[in-house]
């Protein structure tokens, strides 16, 4: 069992976090999650989902919509300095943030680790833990890029949700999991969201 942190931020494309969640819970990991007030937001426009001020209700809730077992997701307050993920001596497999604003993005390429979502990012980095960045913003500015290539050249994985279509997805579900797919591709979990190019 790999344990797999992932931060929900208030970029658009919060399906694509929650469905990493529930792939990764189904595929028997474990599930440190953390998120952002502007996620709370997102959430609630995108998906009608409310997502508690409360780290517990949190976890609560979504262990029950996700079907987890007992202790294989924990929910973190983004202020929370005594999460694991918060120190190096304890770091989790790999971490993903997903979706990722600019400003996440742009506080990760700077080391600026001014709450819990950034300083897992910055243990997983020093510690040469795999991080993914999902990024979903469009047109890109000149510094977005930049941050993006220092991030690349620090080894960080930057994945925008860009779906392919040659797997003729029949609804926006086959849209996200196309997105998903190259997530748990990069973290090395096992799936059958979509069949391999040149498979039977």
């Amino acid at each position: 069992m790999k344990t797999i942190a992932v931060a929900f931020t208030g970029a658009s494309g919060m399906p694509y976090g929650m469905r990493l969640v529930d792939c990764l819970l189904a595929a028997g990991e474990r599930v440190w999650l953390v998120y952002s007030q502007a996620a709370q937001i997102v959430a609630k426009q995108e998906m009608d989902l409310v997502l508690p001020a409360q780290p517990r209700e949190v976890q609560r809730q979504l262990t029950e919509k996700f079907g987890a077992r007992e202790g294989q997701l924990t929910v973190f307050g983004r202020d929370d300095w005594n999460a694991p993920l918060a120190s190096g001596s304890n770091p989790p497999d790999a971490y993903v943030i997903c979706p990722c604003t600019m400003g996440t993005l742009a506080k990760v390429a700077t080391g600026m680790a001014d709450d819990l979502i950034c300083r897992a990012a910055d243990v997983v980095l020093k510690e040469g833990r795999k991080l993914v960045l999902v990024p979903r913003e469009t047109p890109l500015s000149v510094i977005a890029l930049e941050n993006m290539l220092k991030l690349a050249r620090a080894g960080v994985v930057i994945l925008p949700p860009s779906p392919g279509f040659y797997h003729r997805p029949r609804d926006v579900a086959g849209v996200v999991d196309f997105v998903v797919a190259r997530i748990l591709d990069q973290l090395g979990v096992e799936h059958t969201l979509l069949p391999r190019w040149g498979g039977e």
